[in-house]
């Protein structure tokens, strides 16, 4: 009986590393695929693919990021978008240990600014933002009903804030590809991130939102930090 046992013991292990051992391969098959896919994209259209790019992960203060562990940058997407330097890639961060770990994925698409913006944060209405406290920010409402419904708006000067969110700005951010998105305006970058892994088909349409939330910025605004949109 117990020679029966453990050569069921035996057996049982011998499946589960088989197991384990296929699971491997068709993940590494798939991830070389992706990876594949990936170079392609980016060779079609002039820009780089870098596997990982560590200095991302610090390279912004607001959310997803400097939040939890084992953060990472990676399939990083680097070109050129209108003229502006523009990134697209996965990150991740963890939180938890052990049984209770889990990994948060996020696509982040980001477009470079002519010049450095006072910092704004647009989250869909209802997700919430502690890092405001760390920019000094504070909810802002507007007198769009509508607006307010779907966004929740924090930045480190209301003045700025009402400045930068005008008519035409709210038009923009009332369109259905921009509701339910989280856009943060912080240094010289406007970036935008969504829950999930990168998806290449998504990276037009996030990048033309962010694009177009550019170009409707005020004259005004960019002659405040030294850039003149009219001089270019």
């Amino acid at each position: 009986m117990s020679g029966d046992a453990g050569f069921f013991q035996g057996g049982f292990w011998i499946v589960f590393v088989v197991i384990f051992v296929v699971v491997a391969i068709v993940g590494w098959r798939a991830n070389k695929k992706r990876q594949e896919a990936l170079r392609a994209w980016a060779a079609g259209r002039g820009w780089t693919y870098t596997a990982t790019v560590p200095a991302l992960v610090n390279r912004w203060q607001s959310p997803p990021f400097r939040q939890g562990s084992s953060r990472r940058a990676s399939e990083v997407l680097t070109g050129v978008f209108q003229g502006e330097q523009a990134l697209s890639f996965n990150y991740t961060y963890t939180t938890g240990s052990g049984k209770s770990r889990s990994t948060h994925p996020f696509h982040v698409v980001s477009l470079h600014l002519p010049a450095e913006l006072p910092w704004v944060q647009l989250t869909p209405e209802g997700a919430g933002a502690a890092i405001a406290k760390f920019f000094g920010g504070q909810d802002i409402e507007f007198e769009s009903a509508s607006f307010n419904d779907s966004w929740r708006v924090k930045a480190a000067s209301s003045r700025f804030a009402y400045d930068f969110i005008h008519p035409r700005m709210m038009e923009r951010l009332l369109q259905g590809d921009a509701v339910g998105r989280a856009i943060t305006v912080e240094g010289q970058d406007i970036f935008l991130w969504a829950n999930g892994r990168q998806r290449i088909e998504y990276v037009d349409s996030y990048l033309n939102l962010l694009y177009g939330i550019v170009q409707r910025v005020p004259r005004h605004l960019w002659l405040n930090v030294g850039h003149d949109p009219l001089a270019e």
